[in-house]
């Protein structure tokens, strides 16, 4: 493990969002994993999606512990809230001149006290309402119609404000004194942008196909209807993936299946590779024979295609 943090600092803290201290010692990453209760497979999911900047499918979505993983974005969330946004906020009070109203100054701190409600209404929404559904789904219970697939079409990146926020500086602010910890609490900012833009990430593109996988495993069990042909749980679809294949099999690209599900790249890649790791079927044709057959798509649609 303390090679694992030499050699990569950006996870250090990832691992304190795991609950896990410093002073490892010469053990390993499973060691430390095991003595803190954290799930060794989730840990390095979450490892290996960070390492790579959050760029590609995360790895072994279907063996990540949702139960881990959510205490991991509780985690995440504190620190944002608590911590390294009111940081910011008390470095840019001692490198802004915010004296007079109206000044170009005040008006940067305005924006970012904007932005600190934004993402604490964000943070909190997803904390009562997301996290709380899926503790329900981790009890075995699905309430509701509610479902992880309309999380993540109205999930939007935090993250969009704070570049604005570092070019306004950039451009617009000249400091008369004190460029020493203008450039400080700049430097933060970078750090700040670049570890939401992560976090938001990794719920896209690992907690929620995760979730999704719950969520197929507790309707099958509250169905109780184990019939002779009944699809087995790890070949049923979920609903955000039937509109993958119904995008896929109409003609659409990775990148327009994107926009149009307003969803990132990476999630509509990480839900390719589980479409086809329960079907088992890895071409278009194949994809478009499935989708006619299990009524996802109809013949017309794709004659006017």
């Amino acid at each position: 493990m303390c090679d694992v943090i030499c050699d990569e600092p950006s996870l250090l803290q990832m691992i304190s969002r795991f609950g896990i201290p410093l002073g490892v010692g010469d053990q390993t990453v499973r060691q430390v994993c095991e003595a803190h209760g954290v799930d060794t497979l989730t840990f390095l999911s979450v490892a290996n999606f960070i390492r790579r900047d959050a760029r590609g499918a995360a790895d072994s979505i279907e063996n990540v512990s949702v139960a881990c993983l959510t205490s991991y974005l509780k985690q995440a969330h504190s620190y944002f809230l608590d911590f390294q946004l009111p940081a910011i906020r008390r470095k840019l009070l001692e490198a802004l001149d915010c004296s007079q109203p109206g000044e170009v100054s005040y008006l940067i701190l305005k924006f970012y006290d904007d932005y600190m409600s934004e993402v604490r209404k964000h943070m909190q929404h997803e904390n009562r309402k997301v996290f709380g559904y899926v503790e329900q789904l981790l009890q075995g219970r699905r309430m509701g119609d509610y479902s992880i697939s309309q999380f993540a079409r109205g999930h939007n990146s935090i993250d969009v404000k704070l570049q604005e926020l570092k070019n306004i500086i950039i451009k617009y602010y000249a400091p008369t004194e004190q460029a020493e910890l203008l450039n400080n609490v700049l430097f933060d900012i970078f750090t700040c942008e670049t570890d939401l833009r992560i976090h938001c990430q990794v719920e896209d593109d690992i907690f929620v196909p995760a979730v999704e996988i719950l969520e197929e495993k507790v309707s099958v069990q509250q169905n109780d209807a184990p019939a002779e042909e009944e699809k087995r749980p790890e070949d049923t679809l979920s609903e955000r993936e039937r509109e993958i294949v119904h995008c896929v099999v109409c003609g659409l690209s990775n990148k327009q299946i994107a926009e149009q599900l307003f969803i990132s790249l990476n999630t509509v890649l990480t839900h390719r590779k589980n479409i086809a790791r329960k079907l088992n079927i890895h071409s278009v044709a194949g994809l478009t024979i499935y989708a006619i057959v299990n009524k996802i798509v109809n013949i017309d649609e794709l004659q006017n295609k």
